[in-house]
């Protein structure tokens, strides 16, 4: 599938494995993705990104502040103690018994050996819903008879796949459903 890839797909969809490296995820997911095609946006597709104001930097800025967040928060602590569960407990236990350093170290790490060590260093597989935006990118593509698939079908397959972690950065349903509405009217005037 990656040689219908226009050359700035290919190159978003290696820069969203290394995004997704940078920012600590354990899979590339549809908004590491996102973040490549808005960096790395042939002209057109660029100029409807920025008059809607969304940038790389901006994304980049929002996964990078959903990272640092603890992943139990205020919300999830108040439903644990609702069942008798306190969370400030369980983690002064955890530190006291593991170090401090336990919750950063908390996922094992993944070992495949001494070749997959040096042959797939760095390797990060797609999640699910990333896979299901390329496969949506070519779906695009193909209807509307295009015989490559650029970065406005990586960014339609992602709108299409309407995951919520790329429809927040977008600005909701209404944001991702206007940036849409400009892609297609972008394609239209350059048929």
């Amino acid at each position: 599938m990656f040689e219908k890839f226009s050359r700035q797909a290919r190159v978003a969809v290696v820069s969203a494995q290394d995004d997704a490296k940078d920012l600590g995820a354990k899979q590339i997911g549809p908004e590491h993705v996102l973040l490549g095609v808005i960096t790395h946006a042939e002209p057109g597709l660029r100029a409807v990104l920025d008059a809607r104001g969304i940038t790389a930097d901006g994304v980049r800025t929002a996964l990078a502040a959903r990272t640092s967040a603890p992943p139990l928060g205020a919300d999830d602590a108040e439903a644990l103690r609702s069942i008798g569960i306190d969370l400030d407990a369980v983690r002064a236990s955890v530190t006291e018994n593991f170090g401090p350093e336990a919750w950063d170290r908390a996922e094992p790490e993944v070992r495949r050996g001494v070749f997959g060590r040096l042959l797939g260093a760095g390797h990060i597989p797609f999640a699910g819903p990333a896979k299901k935006s390329l496969e949506l990118a070519l779906r695009e593509a193909i209807h509307r008879r295009e015989r490559e698939i650029s970065t406005a079908y990586l960014l339609l397959g992602i709108l299409r796949g309407a995951d919520p972690a790329t429809t927040d950065l977008l600005g909701g349903r209404d944001g991702a459903a206007d940036l849409r509405a400009d892609v297609y009217g972008m394609l239209d005037r350059a048929a």
